[in-house]
């Protein structure tokens, strides 16, 4: 389900962490692959929320039939969010359930702050139009549901205790919202049952997953192995640079891009370059960008005329990033 421009941020950050603490290559992939699969962990966390607020918003409905003098609407509430068709069946979905069991506990030690974000929810016009609708369908449900986990993952609170958890989910936090929000809409009412298979950021099931996965893995090993060329190739085309200038950043995004010309044969090199300039922008310098760009237009060159980039494959001649 990851896409493979996130997975080279995760080698990109797990090599230049590991370059900082000189850990060995044996070390950076096992670190690679516990986040990898942690991410899992980040993912059932935040849909979690969903189920977890439904509960929450239960039991304030309830407390307030017991009130000493409850008002018309709290004594009669409108119960239309506890009965959410599409929640129940993330509520009852096998995987599900069992993720929940494993990773979510975090969420009852902290239900007062579940508690504020139903509390200033049902304030908003979203939920009144929701609650008042006469009609109710699995599509209204499956609407309001994303529209509620949307809301939960701009809850700055619980983003912080999300990330309490660990120090590296601060910034895959949004990205993996990003892929749940789009993960959650492709669920409708003839495939979303109790048995379906949940789900999760990587999956060994899935054989793309796992291609992508060794792609990831390959890649994080090349790197490191292709080092000392990568920077000695570098430092002959620098022109009006010294060497030991240049960003930390910008070498190891050039040295993964010559690891992934020269061991990767069915990615084109314009996919390669197009995909370390965009990181570039990410993790590095407004001016990064054309430097890296004109650095690895010389090296395909070079690289090229030594023999060291094969290609083969249909998607050569293709434009797009991967």
């Amino acid at each position: 389900m990851l896409s493979r421009h996130f997975l080279r941020c995760k080698v990109l950050q797990t090599v230049y962490a590991g370059r900082y603490e000189n850990t060995d290559v044996i070390t950076m992939s096992k670190n690679f692959d516990y986040h990898m699969v942690r991410l899992n962990e980040l993912g059932v966390l935040q849909v979690a929320l969903l189920p977890r607020m439904v509960e929450v918003a239960e039991q304030v409905m309830e407390e307030g039939k017991k009130k000493f003098r409850p008002t018309e609407e709290e004594q009669n509430p409108n119960m239309k969010i506890v009965g959410n068709e599409f929640i129940r069946r993330m509520t009852d979905n096998f995987e599900l359930k069992k993720h929940m069991e494993s990773w979510c506990g975090c969420w009852d030690t902290h239900e007062e702050l579940i508690r504020e974000a139903f509390m200033d929810f049902r304030r908003l016009k979203e939920y009144r139009d929701y609650i008042s609708s006469p009609e109710r369908s699995f599509s209204d449900d499956k609407e309001f549901a994303i529209l509620m986990f949307r809301y939960l993952m701009n809850r700055e609170a619980l983003v912080a205790i999300v990330g309490e958890r660990s120090l590296l989910w601060e910034d895959d936090f949004e990205q993996i919202a990003q892929y749940n929000f789009m993960m959650l809409k492709t669920l409708n009412e003839d495939n979303f049952d109790e048995a379906m298979q949940w789900p999760v950021m990587y999956d060994k099931r899935i054989e793309k997953d796992e291609e992508d996965m060794v792609f990831a893995r390959q890649l994080l090993r090349d790197t490191i192995a292709c080092r000392e060329e990568a920077e000695e190739l570098t430092r002959q085309h620098l022109q009006g640079w010294e060497f030991e200038r240049v960003s930390p950043m910008d070498i190891l995004l050039i040295n993964m891009a010559v690891a992934e010309f020269t061991s990767c044969p069915t990615i084109p090199e314009k996919v390669t370059v197009d995909e370390y300039i965009e990181l570039s922008k990410e993790f590095s310098s407004e001016r990064s960008k054309l430097f890296i760009n004109g650095i690895l237009d010389k090296l395909i060159l070079e690289l090229r005329s030594k023999g060291r980039i094969k290609k083969t494959g249909r998607g050569l001649l293709e434009n797009t990033i991967e």
